[in-house]
Formats: structure tokens, C-alpha cells, sequence
């Protein structure tokens, strides 16, 4: 995920806003296949509680807290270590991704207020400047919403965060 988000930043910032549907597709992608992960790792999770004695819907601090002594206590905490930094560079690249995203090249702008008007779409039939701002305007309404669904609140929740 947070290749796709760093590759979709460099897109924006280079000005290849016409990637953007590519982008978009792919992410969206990786978050269906993360929701399938998170129901994995649920499971996971509610195994390894039954076995330690521990309530089935423990988040990580709560497994590493009841883990038996030995390597368990350490390589869990090192591993939600490794997953709070990785959200955090997360986060930083979904941030960006919203600020270019929510500033479009000049033009998408005032294409969204005309579409306000009656007869905006006869207007639209006769200019593909017009077509082509149209679809550049449903690329980035599709990347900024796969970003900002980017925020995996199950995986926080399990690492405590």
C-alpha cells in the first residue's frame, strides 16, 4: 500500500494526473485484498488468545502482555513496532496524496462548477477539452476516495493505536 501511495504522490507531483485511474484501480485492490488479510489476522489472533487463556478479540498489547516467557513477549512487540512505523509513513503518504488531490490542475475546477448549470452536459458534447477535464475531475474523485480509505482503523485498533 504504501508503494502504491508513494508512486501515486510522484504521479501528482509530476503532473501525470491522467495515471490517476491506474492508481486509483490498484489501491483499491490492495485494500480488498487488506480486507481479507484483517479477517485472517482475526482469526489468527482468537487462536493464538484461546491458547493463551486471553479474551478472543485481544489487540497486540494485550497478546504481548499475556504471552507465555521466552520470545514471543519480544518478537511481538518488535513486530508492532515495525507495523506502527509503517502506518505512520502511511499516514504521511495519504496526507500528501489528499493535499494534491484536493488542489486539481487549473481547469478541473471550474469544469465542477459549469456541471452546477442546466445545460452544462450539451455543453460537454461539443468540446474534448471539456470530455477530457470531465474524466480527469472522476480520476481524482476515485484516487481521493481509495486514498482516504487508506486509513485501515481494524489494523490501529489491533495494535493499540
Amino acid at each position: 500500500m504504501l508503494f502504491l501511495l508513494e508512486t501515486q504522490l510522484l504521479h501528482l507531483r509530476a503532473g501525470n494526473w491522467h495515471r490517476l485511474g491506474f492508481t486509483a484501480a490498484e489501491l483499491e485492490k490492495v485494500l480488498e485484498n487488506l480486507r481479507f488479510e484483517s479477517l485472517a489476522r482475526g482469526v489468527e489472533a482468537a487462536s493464538v488468545a484461546a491458547e493463551w487463556k486471553a479474551p478472543h478479540q485481544s489487540s497486540l498489547p494485550s497478546l504481548i502482555s499475556l504471552a507465555p516467557d521466552g520470545i514471543w513477549p519480544e518478537l511481538l512487540e518488535e513486530h508492532r513496532r515495525g507495523m506502527t512505523v509503517l502506518l505512520t509513513e502511511i499516514d504521511q503518504a495519504v496526507a500528501a496524496n489528499i493535499a494534491l488531490l484536493q488542489s486539481p490542475p487549473a481547469g478541473s475546477v471550474e469544469l465542477a462548477a459549469d456541471l452546477s448549470q442546466p445545460d452544462a452536459l450539451a455543453t460537454l458534447a461539443g468540446g474534448s477539452d471539456d470530455l477530457a477535464l470531465l474524466a480527469r475531475d472522476a480520476n481524482v474523485q476515485r484516487a481521493l476516495a481509495a486514498v482516504q480509505g487508506s486509513s485501515l482503523p481494524l489494523l490501529r485498533d489491533f495494535l493499540g493505536l
